[in-house]
């Protein structure tokens, strides 16, 4: 898929950020490579003097650093000073002023934070000499036209709280509800003569199933269903001889089921009746919401699993005794002040990234994880409340970045 890229060259300084010369196309890929000097810095170039520009990170946070030159010869730091003054996407304003340390270079207080992607000014004054350069420096951002990220399915969203839940992926098995089966009898022995409902038919309470002709009166008399529900085994057939008390069929109302599940483990130290059950049906991922009941108080033999009870509506009838089913337990759930679905977070570089959108721009916003469930993950640190976030597709963005050569390792 091709997106149209409007900011994606870098600079190239000793930590890997590329960046274009002033006075060049700042989209363009094949930008000229700005000058290095004797530390791997940027040449900054100016009626005879020079300032040499870099992000010293080795043994500190990245701080500026830069060395003073007057036509190519090496000056003192006292001899001047330098401002650098970044703007980062959405017209956040940053200054970071160097004074003199004690290896010659000057070099700032303050931290470049990450990712070093933003406009930059360079003001310096040597001697009586005011100096000013400004350039791009990008990297982890490209453009996409709006319509492209319409097609390709990119939504965005404004960050804010949500609520992280700690879950319990288990399984289980569909069974009846004890109480609401019944099996339908013959009261008097004597042949079959006639059998009116089949496995898998829903029958009605008092309706006939079965007429048999009794043995000792020699009249025909009508078996009818106890309860209603759906036949679930018939065990008989017509011209067969019934006896006294013989089971006919199984009648179970399945309205509603009972899932039994099987915890393991420390699991089931945390799991108590009356917290929220998501079930899964297995042959078509159908889910119903429900609330665990009870957690009986033996251990499954067969498992060694301890079994926690819900019971489930099952209207439709398509919930089946003996299915296996996957469900979520959700123990508790915690507030966050700010959490983005798990479909918008990322790797770039050696980080944990969502990628923001301002405009048609989007730019790698490293983040601090803190607590997680199947769907969503809490942010730490990274981004504010507001900010909009790339909540679906967020891999095309970080594709188009990389494509575009916006990413570069330290």
């Amino acid at each position: 898929m091709a997106f149209l890229l409007a900011a994606c060259s870098q600079s190239d300084d000793e930590h890997g950020h590329e960046e274009t010369e002033a006075g060049t196309d700042a989209h363009a890929h094949d930008a000229e490579e700005a000058k290095r000097g004797a530390h791997g810095g940027r040449l900054l170039e100016q009626d005879g003097y020079t300032v040499e520009l870099a992000i010293a990170e080795e043994g500190t946070p990245p701080k500026y650093q830069a060395w003073l030159y007057q036509r190519g010869k090496p000056l003192p730091a006292t001899a001047g000073s330098v401002e650098v003054r970044l703007t980062r996407l959405g017209n956040v304003a940053e200054n970071h002023v160097l004074t003199p340390s004690r290896d010659g270079s000057l070099m700032a207080a303050t931290v470049v934070g990450e990712p070093h992607s933003f406009d930059v000014e360079v003001l310096a004054k040597i001697g009586t000499q005011s100096l000013r350069w400004r350039y791009p420096s990008y990297e982890g951002r490209t453009r996409i036209d709006a319509a492209i990220a319409r097609d390709s399915g990119i939504r965005v969203a404004p960050v804010g709280a949500g609520v992280i839940a700690d879950e319990h992926e288990v399984q289980g098995l569909l069974t009846p509800i004890e109480g609401r089966a019944a099996h339908v009898m013959a009261r008097f022995p004597g042949p079959i003569r006639s059998l009116r409902a089949n496995v898998g038919d829903r029958v009605r309470a008092g309706q006939p199933l079965a007429t048999i002709e009794s043995n000792l009166s020699l009249t025909t008399y009508t078996v009818t269903a106890p309860i209603s529900g759906v036949v679930l085994a018939r065990s008989a057939s017509v011209g067969a001889v019934a006896s006294e008390g013989m089971a006919l069929f199984e009648i179970a109302d399945l309205s509603s089921l009972w899932v039994d599940l099987h915890i393991f483990g420390a699991d089931a130290q945390h799991i108590v009746p009356g917290v929220p059950v998501e079930v899964t049906r297995m042959s078509d991922g159908v889910t119903a919401e429900t609330v665990l009941e009870r957690v009986l108080p033996g251990t499954a033999t067969a498992s060694q699993s301890t079994v926690a009870r819900a019971t489930l509506a099952n209207a439709d009838g398509l919930w089946r005794p003996g299915s296996a089913v996957k469900a979520r337990i959700t123990v508790e759930q915690q507030p966050v002040a700010l959490a983005v679905p798990l479909t918008a977070l990322q790797t770039f570089r050696d980080w944990d990234v969502v990628f923001i959108r301002i405009g048609d721009t989007y730019e790698v916003r490293p983040v601090e994880l803190g607590k997680r469930d199947g769907e969503r993950v809490e942010i730490q640190s990274g981004i504010k409340p507001g900010d909009q976030v790339v909540t679906e597709q967020s891999y095309l963005v970080k594709a188009d970045i990389e494509k575009s050569g916006a990413s570069h390792d330290h």
